[in-house]
């Protein structure tokens, strides 16, 4: 049994009946469930369609995100998010660029490593090495007055929390970004990079191990051990082709406005929606959020 799920932007909740209940008939799917009015609605389905992923791209003119997955076992125990443009909408290496003058040069190569295009530890290395100098009180700065929420998020936190999930959030990023978002969001854990410091300035160096695409699959198989469940058993978000391998191996794995490289490879993809999205395409109605 299958369960296909239509999201769009809650801002302009413009979803049309119309469209959801033709695909309903043509698909010989169950009832329609409105999860919200205009918003996000649901049916059930026997079969795969054929034709699906046309179907997608339809939708995606309509500014439509489409998911069709597995009706068993899609409300899901464990949540484990990137952060970096999935839990707040900016870059944090790029604001820090900004603010030391090379805001340009550092996204070009952001965005060039987060589409697979470099490699992310020298990617890393060569930005963080543009940083040296800056004072250690640029951090609560870039926070305080350059970063903002994706919208949605606070609200996936406290619903899946408050059904009993664990929540993890594993960044390519830095601890000292991580370690408020977790907190401010209401993540169990979090995991990144250490930016290096002396003297109260950045040393434009990352403390080794770093953090990347194998640590944060690795953080999916070892937090789902400790927790007694496994991958299968949770749900992962991230933007980038370093989320990739966390996001092929978990139960459900969100590609949130993803780099086109990631949408190539992942077959969940949120265009539209927020991160309330990661909540309809587990079955919860807007009745059922905790905000």
């Amino acid at each position: 049994m299958f369960v296909a799920t239509f999201l769009c932007n809650p801002a302009r909740p413009t979803l049309d009946p119309a469209l959801v209940e033709s695909l309903r008939n043509a698909w010989g799917g169950g009832d329609v469930v409105w999860l919200a009015a205009d918003e996000a609605a649901e049916f059930s389905l026997q079969t795969m369609p054929e034709n699906a992923d046309e179907v997608w791209q339809v939708c995606q003119d309509q500014s439509v995100d489409l998911i069709i997955q597995t009706a068993d076992g899609r409300r899901k125990k464990m949540l484990i998010a990137d952060m970096d443009s999935t839990m707040i909408q900016q870059e944090c290496i790029d604001e820090l660029a900004a603010e030391a003058g090379v805001g340009d040069r550092v996204a070009g190569i952001t965005a060039r490593a987060m589409n697979g295009e470099l490699d992310f530890e020298e990617a890393i290395d060569e930005r963080v090495g543009l940083l040296a100098d800056l004072p250690e009180t640029i951090i609560d700065h870039v926070l305080n007055t350059r970063i903002t929420y994706m919208p949605g998020g606070a609200t996936l936190l406290k619903t899946m929390r408050g059904q009993g999930a664990y929540a993890a959030l594993v960044s390519g990023g830095f601890t000292a970004f991580t370690a408020r978002v977790a907190s401010e969001l209401g993540f169990n854990e979090n995991r990144a990079n250490t930016l290096e410091f002396a003297d109260g300035k950045l040393t434009g160096k990352v403390v080794r191990p770093i953090l990347g695409q194998d640590a944060k699959l690795e953080a999916l198989n070892g937090i789902t051990a400790t927790l007694g469940i496994t991958p299968a058993d949770a749900i992962a978000v991230g933007d980038g082709m370093n989320d990739l391998l966390m996001l092929e191996n978990a139960g459900t794995g969100v590609a949130l406005h993803g780099k086109p490289a990631l949408q190539e490879k992942v077959s969940v993809r949120v265009n539209h929606g927020d991160l309330t999205a990661l909540l309809y395409m587990q079955g919860y109605a807007k009745s059922e959020f905790v905000t």
